[in-house]
């Protein structure tokens, strides 16, 4: 099975419904995407309202796969940086997959559809997410060819007594200048 990506679709109610329960299932099933279980809708509409916010203001863009009955499967949000020394990296944020679908190799296709987006946007040289630890995200990004440059010890409190690390990772989209390290800090 394959995902149909699209970026920048037109938004409409099956689409906001789509990407609302998605949100969810995934959350419920314990990704790592803002929420912990049990899953809020109410919480999740508001979030993704501020998103539809910054697509209206052409700060965000949205990156949708589609199985293939047409349904909302995988999400990924591009942001531009607003300050004027950041505008050649994205910021990917709420990457998911729907657990139904996932161990099947989509969540690389998402990741590779994103790069493909960012690369194809003027001026954007790197894609930068970051991640929360003790979830295997940080591995699996790893395998994408993203690099760990940053880590904050215990920045994320799941609940109390459980506080994570938020992990910084970055993927250089284009080959670096020779003898530069694009993941030095």
């Amino acid at each position: 099975m394959a995902l149909t990506f699209e970026l920048d679709p037109a938004f409409d109610r099956p689409l906001h419904d789509g990407i609302t329960a998605l949100w969810a299932e995934v959350t419920d099933s314990g990704g790592a995407v803002g929420f912990v279980p049990p899953a809020n809708p109410g919480e999740i509409r508001s979030e993704l309202l501020k998103h539809l916010s910054a697509i209206a203001e052409g700060r965000t863009r949205l990156l949708v796969g589609y199985d293939e009955d047409g349904r909302v499967a995988a999400t990924a949000f591009l942001a531009r940086p607003t300050h004027r020394l950041m505008t050649h990296w994205v910021l990917l944020h709420t990457v998911m997959v729907h657990p139904r679908l996932q161990g099947r190799g989509l969540g690389r296709d998402l990741m590779a559809a994103a790069a493909d987006a960012a690369r194809a946007t003027d001026g954007v040289e790197a894609i930068r997410l970051t991640c929360r630890g003790g979830t295997g995200a940080d591995r699996f990004y790893a395998s994408c060819g993203y690099k760990e440059v940053g880590r904050v010890p215990g920045a994320i409190r799941v609940a109390p007594g459980d506080d994570r690390d938020d992990i910084t990772m970055l993927l250089p989209l284009f080959p670096a200048p020779r003898g530069v390290d694009p993941g030095a800090p």
